[in-house]
């Protein structure tokens, strides 16, 4: 895996993969920025976020459920002391259809503890905690 980030002028930058996909990062006017990019530390948060989104859908999927509405949200705890360190994170599923709970619960437990290695490489430093909430 590659990943290519090239320099734009002030403090804008464009990362971009193997496949050409690209996104645009930049910092708060307060640095020298613009303000009109993604912050590579929230990058990692919805790394997190769509790694484990996919993953459940995709078992969900192949169990023959399909929910009628899907989302992850990730929120992170930040370090008094060094306010750029995550020290644990949380993931709400919020899921509206009909999505059995135990079904749900074994897509997310696989895609935590199996397929996603966005959340293997979080948990080596931080706890991570999650919690289902059904929205219908």
């Amino acid at each position: 895996m590659q990943a290519t980030v090239k320099w734009q002028g002030k403090m804008a930058f464009i990362g971009e993969d193997e496949a050409g996909h690209s996104v645009k990062m930049d910092a708060p006017p307060a640095v020298g920025g613009e303000n009109d990019g993604f912050r590579p530390k929230q990058l990692l948060l919805d790394s997190l976020a769509g790694c484990t989104s996919m993953d459940v859908i995709s078992i969900l999927k192949k169990m023959k459920i399909t929910p009628d509405s899907f989302m992850v949200e990730v929120e992170a705890g930040e370090s008094e002391e060094h306010p750029k360190v995550f020290t644990d994170f949380h993931i709400k599923y919020l899921v509206s259809g009909d999505v059995p709970e135990a079904k749900l619960n074994k897509a997310i437990n696989l895609s935590q503890e199996r397929y996603c290695g966005v959340t293997a490489m979080f948990r080596s430093f931080a706890p991570i905690t999650h919690e289902v909430i059904y929205t219908d």
